[in-house]
């Protein structure tokens, strides 16, 4: 199947929203499957293909649980949103494979809703091991003044670094250290907010994804060398 865009894709999530119910999910399926689950298992096969010419190591996989997420919610989870359908369509293209959590690997990423299409690459959050890893990789001074003037330059550039997640700085970091804010991040990526409309078409959407893509490439490799680092600890 050729990408072509989100066509039906928006009107589809506003539904849910107003309807958030698993009755009306599966009595609408057949909408679901056209307008969201078959053009996102597209979407992936063809941005993958555009990804290889950045990072030929990626790994799109078009599948549920792999690039593409379910649209039931884990209402289980202590904290979690307990409406049953999410109303946003997330996508992920990682890395080496599909070994460990999905969440934790350097990743390309994008979701969109009826409220924006958000693009992001890295990590948003550090489990443990990663955590342990990026602190271990900007300990060191050069490195962390690198990855400091990279970030500055994304945002000079219109992109975002995600939050800050600690107000303390950890051990074996003071303030008097260059950079040394880098070491309250919980993780690690950068993103850029669009209209929702630009997933209508296909073309736009892969070529503005990719030139953003390539924009935050410096940062993915960054991170991407981190996440190996963790996994040989």
């Amino acid at each position: 199947m050729e990408f072509q865009g989100f066509c039906g894709a928006i009107p589809f999530l506003e539904a849910i929203r107003k309807n958030n119910t698993r009755e009306f999910f599966e009595a609408n399926r057949d909408e679901y499957e056209r307008v969201i689950l078959n053009p996102s298992k597209a979407f992936v096969v063809e941005m993958g293909e555009h990804l290889m010419a950045l990072e030929p190591r990626v790994t799109p996989e078009p599948k549920i649980n792999k690039s593409l997420f379910k649209m039931y919610r884990d209402i289980r989870r202590m904290g979690a949103n307990k409406e049953p359908m999410k109303s946003k369509v997330g996508i992920i293209i990682p890395q080496d494979g599909w070994d460990g959590c999905r969440l934790q690997k350097s990743s390309f990423y994008m979701h969109f809703s009826p409220d924006e299409l958000f693009v992001a690459v890295g990590v948003r959050w550090f489990n443990k091991p990663m955590l342990d890893a990026y602190r271990e990789y900007i300990r060191d001074e050069r490195r962390r003044v690198e990855l400091d003037t990279l970030l500055k330059n994304l945002n000079s550039k219109g992109y975002s670094t995600i939050e800050q997640g600690y107000k303390r700085y950890p051990k074996g970091f003071s303030e008097d250290m260059p950079s040394v804010d880098l070491s309250l991040q919980k993780g690690m990526a950068t993103y850029k907010v669009l209209p929702p409309k630009t997933i209508e078409d296909g073309v736009l959407l892969v070529d503005t994804l990719y030139k953003i893509y390539e924009d935050m490439l410096p940062l993915q490799k960054i991170v991407y060398e981190i996440s190996k680092r963790a996994k040989e600890e």
